[in-house]
This record gives structure tokens, sequence and C-alpha cells, in this order.
């Protein structure tokens, strides 16, 4: 009886610190789009967000093999911003890319949250992260589509 607990306490142990290590390693595979904008890869096809030289944002349909794709029946909203005045961003058909009414707001490090569905009515896909408008200082990205790991350097050395 010993045996078969502890037996199973160690599979439970080991399933979950392969879980974790996964999910670690997945959360630093971070990969940019074409344009080099944040590649959201929880949909298919992917979206890459990509804020622009007049600050509006470009959405575009990513397949795996990172050709941009035409945009489908797919339902795109943002929102950025300070919580207690948002800016909801909503997005028109230019070409191979949806593209926003508005800019984004001024300032740095925003809030964001990008909405995806498959199709109107279908349950949204919600992507949450800072928009960050400073170029980063190891890739060619902005801070908000960087793909190094230049952040972990810093927490590798206080250890």
């Amino acid at each position: 009886m010993k045996t078969k607990l502890l037996t199973t306490l160690l599979t439970l142990a080991l399933a979950f610190t392969a879980s974790a290590a996964d999910k670690d390693k997945h959360e630093h595979e971070a990969k940019a789009g074409p344009t080099g904008g944040r590649l959201i890869t929880e949909v298919e096809p992917h979206v890459e967000f990509f804020v622009n030289k007049d600050k509006k944002v470009e959405i575009r349909f990513i397949n795996d093999d990172m050709k941009v794709v035409a945009p489908g029946a797919q339902v795109i909203s943002v929102t950025v911003g300070d919580r207690s005045a948002p800016t909801k961003l909503s997005f028109t058909k230019d070409g191979d890319k949806l593209v926003s009414d508005k800019t984004v707001p001024e300032g740095n490090d925003l809030p964001t949250v990008v909405q995806i569905r498959a199709k109107e009515g279908d349950k949204a896909i919600n992507e949450k992260f800072n928009l960050n408008l400073n170029d980063c200082p190891t890739c060619k990205n902005k801070e908000y589509a960087c793909t190094c790991a230049h952040g972990e350097e810093k927490e590798e050395k206080k250890k």
C-alpha cells in the first residue's frame, strides 16, 4: 500500500515538474511575425500585431510557413491604454491586412488586449500584453515584439 502511494506521488511530482518545464520553455520561444510585429500563435492562422509608423495597428494572418494569408471571416478587436479611459480599435481590410480605425494613444507600456474570433459569434481568444514601443536593445524589433531574452540576464545575475 505504501509503495503504491509513494509511486503515485512520485509520478504526480514528475508530471508537474515536466509540465512546468514545458510551460517555461514555451514562454521563452517568442517569435516575431514577418513584419517585425508580435506573433500570436494561439489561433490558426496565427496573428501578427504590428504598430506602423503612423501609430495605427496592422493585423496580418500568418500560416505555419510564416507567409501572410488573406484575411477571412476573422473578427479582431483591440483595447489599448489606461483602464480608466481605454481606446477601442476596430479594423478595416486593406489588401492582405487589417488596419485600425484609430491610432494607439500616447504613452508607452500600455496595457493591451487583442480579441480574436474565427468568425462573428465565436468565442474570443484573448491575448494580453503591454504595448512597449521602445526599440529592443539587442534585437531589431520593438519591445512588444521582442524575440530575445535580454530580460533574463538580469534575473540570472540576481541568483
